[in-house]
């Protein structure tokens, strides 16, 4: 069997996977998009608590920026609703495995959870405009706009909760997590373009 061939049927079980999370039965897509919940939630796990801000670094970003393109926007968004809606009813799924409550929502990370709802919105949106974004250079900008979208929800909320200014906002609640931001954009890209199609089935 030749490269070509290989290719061509990568090409189609990469569309077939596509085509099925985005038209399969309403059943499949929930389970589908609660399976992105527990990726979230099994992210989560990796927490680094920085000393100088009450938001903490961790690896669920990841999950959220996935669930856009792996269930398409509206479902990759109900998937992180389902994320934190469990981990409000006590899931130990929150950062570093906590368990947590509606009072989640109005902590210090509360903004950051309202955009991890509305980041796959931005992410499949972007994905599904055309085939073509499903490449590799694409993908890292569609997970890069994503990403804006959960630190603008999370700078403006910890700003309007702990009474910060600008600069203090920025210096606590979004350039400390730059660097992990663009590892997590880099490797939910990679993985995006590998799991997505380039073109229509063959």
């Amino acid at each position: 069997m030749n490269t070509a061939v290989v290719c061509g049927r990568l090409e189609n079980a990469r569309y077939a996977f596509y085509a099925w999370s985005r038209s399969s039965a309403l059943a499949k897509r929930l389970a589908l998009a609660f399976g992105m919940a527990a990726v979230t939630g099994l992210l989560a796990l990796i927490r680094i608590q920085l000393p100088f801000t009450p938001v903490p670094v961790t690896g669920q970003t990841m999950g959220v920026l996935l669930s856009g393109v792996v269930c398409g926007p509206v479902f990759g968004a109900l998937s992180q609703l389902m994320y934190v809606g469990a981990g409000i009813a006590g899931a130990p799924w929150f950062a570093g495995g906590a368990s947590g409550s509606a009072a989640y929502l109005f902590g210090p990370t509360g903004g950051y959870l309202i955009g991890f709802i509305l980041a796959p919105l931005v992410s499949g949106y972007l994905t599904d405009v055309s085939l073509g974004n499903g490449k590799l250079l694409p993908q890292f900008v569609i997970m890069s706009a994503a990403t804006l979208v959960i630190y603008a929800c999370g700078a403006v909320y910890l700003s309007a909760l702990m009474k910060y200014g600008f600069t203090e906002t920025l210096a606590k609640g979004v350039l400390p997590f730059i660097p992990g931001g663009i590892a997590k954009i880099l490797g939910a890209g990679a993985i995006a373009s590998l799991i997505l199609p380039k073109k229509e089935k063959t």
